[in-house]
């Protein structure tokens, strides 16, 4: 083949849909549409890029390892776990249309200062940071609420509080081989992959539906004594079924993993944290929706995510059981015997 004919064929290649491109065309399919939750998922995105430029040079800037500190979680921070909390929160500040947010890394509600945004985000801002130093997939998770308090006052708790079932949108930012953006708005699931010689999240997945049934299972099998009888049961039994044991630690790596493949991701109570140990404002409620949206299940145990009330706490935890529709709802019913 000719230079000439393999730049014509490079040209002739499609681009593929923006992100921008892909988020005006939708806001043009709702009659009262504004273009303020628009422009929080570009913040979001934004942000998401500049994430993945630090986590791409985090060796080479210095910016792995612990920071000494704990969280309000009583983990131990890392450095790009800071990083990127400061990056999410100026981005949504910048924006204009988060009046707070809630982050994983802060015990309080953050004030953005624009006290006219009608909108508020919770924020897991480097899930998996503990995977950082070793070179494997992390993530951010981000759910979006429309707030019930007075604009133009300050945030409440209860615009936090709402409920999995009032979430407006939720996704999550996935930074490994390539970086992907996945997020639902309730009207089905779309993933955009990163081209990073452009600075583009192009339209690569959309309309993800996660297979009913499923190969994998995953979950941290060195807890299995401190797991619950229901959850050792139904594991025995993807065991004789000759499932495949996948677990990479990351919950954004193994969700997206058994999102695509099928399968049921396991993050159980133990003897040490009976209630859980993910937070079911950022973690449980926005996965739960996404996977809804692409046909999967989320509980707790017996419970549907989406349908458990939040407590007063903008911190609780809850177990999580979630993937195909299929092998959640056998888990579930285990876990109601």
């Amino acid at each position: 083949m000719s230079q000439a004919q393999a730049t014509e064929n490079t040209l002739a290649t499609p681009v593929g849909t923006t992100l921008e491109r892909y988020i005006k065309r939708k806001e043009a399919e709702f009659a009262y549409a504004t273009g303020e939750l628009s422009q929080l998922l570009r913040d979001i995105a934004l942000a998401g890029k500049i994430v993945n430029r630090e986590v791409n040079r985090a060796g080479l800037s210095r910016i792995t390892g612990a920071m000494g500190e704990k969280n309000v979680q009583g983990e131990h921070q890392q450095k790009l776990d800071m990083e990127a909390n400061i990056r999410f929160i100026r981005a949504l500040t910048n924006g204009g249309e988060a009046c707070a947010v809630l982050s994983e890394e802060d015990e309080h509600i953050i004030e953005t200062g624009n006290r006219h945004g009608k909108y508020v985000v919770a924020i897991d801002p480097l899930d998996g940071s503990s995977n950082i130093d070793v070179n494997v997939s992390i993530g951010t998770i981000f759910s979006i609420y429309r707030r019930v308090s007075r604009i133009g006052g300050p945030a409440r708790k209860e615009d936090f509080l709402q409920g999995g079932r009032a979430q407006v949108a939720a996704g999550y930012i996935l930074y490994g081989s390539s970086t992907m953006l996945v997020y639902t708005t309730g009207h089905g699931v779309a993933g955009f992959t990163y081209e990073n010689s452009l600075g583009e999240f192009f339209l690569s997945h959309p309309d993800i539906k996660i297979p009913r049934q499923g190969p994998v299972f995953s979950c941290n099998e060195g807890n299995w004594f401190d797991y619950p009888e229901f959850v050792r049961t139904f594991l025995t039994t993807c065991k004789e079924r000759r499932l495949t044991a996948r677990y990479v630690g990351s919950l954004v790596a193994d969700y997206h993993r058994n999102l695509f493949t099928g399968g049921i991701y396991l993050y159980p109570p133990t003897v040490a944290k009976p209630e859980g140990k993910l937070r079911l404002l950022y973690e449980g409620y926005p996965l739960a929706f996404l996977i809804e949206q692409a046909g999967g299940m989320a509980v707790t145990g017996a419970d549907v995510v989406l349908d458990v009330h939040p407590t007063s706490d903008l911190h609780q935890r809850a177990p999580l059981f979630v993937g195909s529709a299929d092998l959640v709802q056998e888990l579930q019913v285990v876990a109601a015997q």
